[in-house]
């Protein structure tokens, strides 16, 4: 029918839309990051049963709280530090990643790049298109925003180390689910604790929640200083979130002046 193309075109449309004030929100830390739980199928209407049998009790259906209520943990105690490993044994261990529903998706694995010796670390949600075509981190609008963050610390992009929560690009660069957090973070703990940095400077919610294991609005916290197994944690807003909100810089400039004042 000529009426379902364009019918079509207006739900991708509205979608799209949907998603960019989705992403808007979330970085603002108004929602958590989590996705909703999928509605579970309707039971089918239960067989008469004998006169005979007694009834079972039927369990009460979770309330929406319940349902949207994000775990304090994406995966319960963090995992203890692998003796000798190294970012090469972190990365063949990844290999060519199939564990998720974003490998078929992908172009390449975007693993993380910089000083495997550095202090400081800066982590993000999620590689985007440019970051997929390269195969390296931050080097879209938001990466070239980054690299001006660094100068401004009087370091450059190779005295640092940048990395991503997720290794793969989600479709149409929509925030990440939580099953494809929970499997990739695993290789991201393992990267920084082979680093074992002063200072991990996390880029916008995502990677804060990640870390710290809790959901957290991040214009709450961002700018404060928190233990993370044996080194800190930081946060401010995501460079992408900066480009779409010019007005965040000044609390931008805040927490990077917090960041020199930190290093020395």
């Amino acid at each position: 029918m000529k009426g379902e193309p364009a019918g079509r075109a207006r739900e991708e449309s509205f979608s799209r839309q949907l998603r960019a004030r989705l992403e808007f929100y979330e970085e603002l830390g108004l929602t958590p990051f989590y996705r909703r739980a999928a509605a579970r199928p309707a039971a089918p209407p239960p067989a008469a049963a004998p006169r005979v049998a007694a009834r079972e009790p039927v369990a009460a259906a979770p309330s929406a709280e319940a349902v949207l209520r994000p775990a304090l943990s994406l995966f319960g105690e963090a995992p203890g530090r692998v003796e000798g490993d190294t970012l090469e044994r972190v990365r063949a261990d990844l290999g060519d990643c199939q564990r998720c529903q974003l490998a078929p998706h992908r172009r390449t694995i975007v693993f993380g790049a910089g000083n495997p010796r550095a202090e400081l670390v800066f982590v993000g949600e999620a590689p985007g298109a440019d970051e997929d075509a390269q195969g390296l981190p931050f080097v879209g609008r938001a990466g070239q925003l980054l690299t001006h963050w660094i100068e401004s610390l009087k370091m450059k992009r190779e005295d640092v180390y940048i990395c991503n929560v997720i290794k793969c690009r989600p479709p149409g660069n929509r925030s990440p689910e939580r099953e494809e957090i929970e499997t990739c973070s695993p290789f991201l703990l393992r990267q920084l604790d082979v680093i074992r940095p002063r200072l991990i400077c996390c880029l916008g919610s995502v990677a804060l929640q990640t870390l710290l294991g809790k959901a957290v609005a991040i214009t709450r916290v961002r700018g404060q200083f928190y233990d993370y197994r044996g080194t800190k944690l930081f946060a401010t807003f995501h460079p992408a979130y900066l480009l779409r909100n010019p007005n965040a810089n000044r609390q931008v400039q805040e927490d990077l002046r917090k960041i020199r004042q930190f290093l020395g």
